[in-house]
Parts: C-alpha cells; structure tokens; sequence
C-alpha cells in the first residue's frame, strides 16, 4: 500500500459497515504510518481497482494490524486472509510474533472472522483511549 493507494482505501472504509474512519485516518496521518512502518501495509487489485486492503504496524515488541477491508463483491475468495498473512510474515522478519487488533462490538462479521482463524478474544484486558486535541473523532 503506498499513499497514492488512500483515495480508494478510504472510500472503501467509509463504505464499510462495522468500519470506523478518524481523523487520525487523514491523508497525512495516513502517509507518516505508511513511512513509520514500510512494507506492512497492503492493497488487494482486481486489473487496476483496489478491493481490499490491510494495514499493518508496530511498537517494536507487538504487531497491530488495522483496516482489513474486502468489498462484499469479493468476499470469500482468501482475499482477506493473504492480506493478513502478507501483514504477519512482515512483522515476523522483524522479529515480532504477536499480534493484536481492535475490532468494534458491534461488527460482528468481523468477530467471526478473527475468530475462525484461531485469533483469541481478551477478556483478561480492557483498552483505555484519551484524546488530547479535544477531538471526539481521533
């Protein structure tokens, strides 16, 4: 995935039900992710048309992977699961071997998605957010 990939990928998450798009997901957001963390972020192309896409980065000990998204024309095909794949084997030649992702309660496609591909629930965690810009969509 590459900056000039975000016009169709953030289309693609806007149309996305269970998909939450930011302000943190701004173009220059965006651009400093894809720099901060090259080569873990990826589209899926059907021709010259983007219908997937996943990104992917790191805190230097654990993997945090993001915005998977398949166009519903295009579900069921592996699409998803060679995105995620392309995302841990990055993350494994830098030497981080596990992983998390943030899925919203109520997209539960997305639940049963993780989930029957053997990632785990945490209930032994709850995720605290703060936003210091006063934003409510950071």
């Amino acid at each position: 995935m590459s900056i000039g990939d975000y016009d169709s990928v953030t289309e693609m998450m806007k149309n996305t039900d269970g998909v939450a798009f930011r302000d943190a997901d701004s173009r220059e957001a965006t651009q400093r992710y894809l720099l901060r963390n090259p080569d873990l972020s990826f589209v899926a192309l059907e021709g010259d048309h983007i219908v997937g896409c996943i990104m992917s980065g790191h805190d230097g000990r654990r993997g945090y992977l993001q915005h998977l998204v398949v166009l519903p024309t295009h579900r069921k095909r592996g699409i998803a699961s060679r995105l995620v794949e392309g995302c841990l084997e990055g993350l494994e030649r830098l030497g981080i071997h596990k992983s998390h992702i943030d899925v919203l309660q109520e997209n539960h496609s997305a639940h049963a998605y993780w989930e029957g591909r053997g990632w785990k629930l945490r209930t032994d965690i709850r995720r605290y957010s703060f936003v210091r810009s006063g934003s409510d969509n950071a």
